[in-house]
């Protein structure tokens, strides 16, 4: 029998937000002054993919010092925290923050587990800090998604075992550092993105917690 769930793990970008756009304008911006290639399918590549690794795949194998690549990824940071400052309470995706306040009012306990240094700062404009017991991001842990640790690292602060806890995932990556933690694993978005996780749903829209409890 399935261990009994206890705990939710949510991914921020796609699933409780979407700053996605922001990233894309911030490494669009970067890209046109360097006359480095971008567009929105590089973009999609960068999907739950730290801010360095994200620099690697726009290069695409093209040698540029690791200085030069240091100050380009904090200008780009740069211009994203630019953009950040625009979120509001009003960029929380479809009704999740209904949802999760009935999940805290269930008696679960909820982490936020992203890859972002600036989990945060987007939580804290988002107004919905309070509402999560934990929050592990890009400070808590030095290997990033698709290794379990950030979610691992998660679990620990929950107090709560591996098979406890559940996650919420848009990102292939983070479907994969779910499974590797040994967690159920909801995906949200196109099966070929997150076909891998136990559920799957198209959109947050569409996110069932009465049927996840159920069935995983």
């Amino acid at each position: 029998m399935a261990k009994e769930i206890k705990g939710f793990i949510f991914d921020l970008d796609g699933v409780i937000t979407d700053t996605a756009e922001y990233h894309y304008k911030s490494w669009q911006k970067l890209a046109d002054e360097e006359g480095l290639f971008f567009n929105r399918e590089v973009n999609e590549q960068l999907r739950g993919v730290s801010r360095m690794e994200s620099m690697e795949i726009i290069l695409d194998g093209k040698e540029v010092p690791e200085d030069q690549k240091k100050e380009w990824t904090d200008r780009k940071n740069a211009y994203y925290q630019d953009y950040l400052e625009e979120i509001t309470k009003a960029d929380i995706l479809d009704d999740m923050e209904a949802k999760l306040m009935k999940l805290k009012a269930d008696g679960y306990k909820l982490a936020v587990g992203s890859s972002s240094r600036n989990a945060k700062k987007v939580l804290k404009h988002l107004q919905i800090t309070d509402i999560f017991d934990t929050i592990a991001d890009g400070h808590s842990v030095e290997n990033a998604k698709p290794a379990p640790d950030l979610f691992l690292h998660a679990a620990k602060n929950l107090g709560l075992k591996p098979e406890e806890c559940v996650v919420l995932e848009d990102a292939e990556s983070g479907v994969e550092a779910a499974l590797a933690a040994n967690m159920k694993a909801v995906g949200v978005g196109p099966e070929e993105r997150v076909g891998k996780a136990h559920l799957i749903y198209a959109n947050v829209g569409d996110i069932d917690f009465d049927e996840i409890i159920e069935k995983l």
